[in-house]
């Protein structure tokens, strides 16, 4: 075996189903919006009960998939991690930039449902995703408290979450625009600052795609006002 040109093959197993149809607003990372949906629907050859026997005794996941808007045939060692502003550059294995030498993500979800008798087969719900309609997922683990949680860990560049949540500000006549099972997820998402850290114009409207909606706003101080509420095109 050549170890400098080693590769494997990896199965997609499932695909997630979410209100993200583009990267723009998704949290930075998981389980910062927990009224924040979504649904992990299988692909045909692992549509299988038996497989998902046990873990509705499971609280949260892990979810392994593919950054996969952001598959590149090259790799940097370096990359600048928008937590810093865009302008240090920091080890890629000190980061968790989409740009890798294997585009892999982990995120940790709670399990909010397993429904076993759909069309599609099982499908599981999940809040707290931080993953984009269609992400493919490689595998599902459970999450175990006693290995997986480190009080004492040290979070380097990154030990809390970045800055304050904002004051959403969303007029009523707006607000009525948006379905209501979806309306705390939308208030969570926006309330986390979707901006890029480096913009700070409070002129500037920006737009973010969610659940079939654009929903444009806009910034100032620690407030966010939402300017429209449209379908998408």
């Amino acid at each position: 075996m050549d170890m400098e040109t080693e590769t494997a093959q990896v199965k997609v197993i499932a695909h997630i189903r979410s209100d993200f149809s583009t990267k723009f607003g998704i949290p930075r990372q998981s389980g910062l919006v927990d009224e924040l949906t979504a649904r992990i629907v299988f692909t045909p050859p692992y549509r299988s009960q038996a497989a998902l026997r046990g873990l509705e005794g499971f609280s949260h996941l892990w979810i392994i998939w593919e950054f996969s808007k952001a598959r590149r045939e090259d790799w940097s060692p370096t990359v600048r991690p928008p937590r810093l502003g865009g302008n240090q550059r920091l080890g890629v294995f000190a980061t968790r930039s989409p740009f890798r030498p294997n585009p892999i993500g982990l995120s940790c979800v709670r399990l909010a449902g397993i429904d076993l008798h759909t069309p599609e087969g099982p499908v599981i719900t999940v809040a707290g995703a931080d993953l984009m309609d269609g992400t493919p997922i490689y595998d599902i683990k459970p999450y175990l408290p006693y290995a997986d949680c480190r009080p004492e860990a040290l979070g380097g560049f990154a030990p809390a979450p970045a800055g304050a949540r904002l004051a959403v500000d969303i007029p009523p006549e707006l607000l009525e625009r948006v379905p209501e099972d979806k309306r705390a997820a939308l208030a969570g998402v926006l309330s986390q600052d979707p901006r890029p850290s480096y913009q700070h114009d409070p002129e500037r409207v920006y737009g973010m795609a969610f659940a079939g909606m654009e929903v444009r706003f806009q910034v100032q101080g620690d407030r966010l006002r939402v300017v429209s509420v449209e379908r998408e095109p």
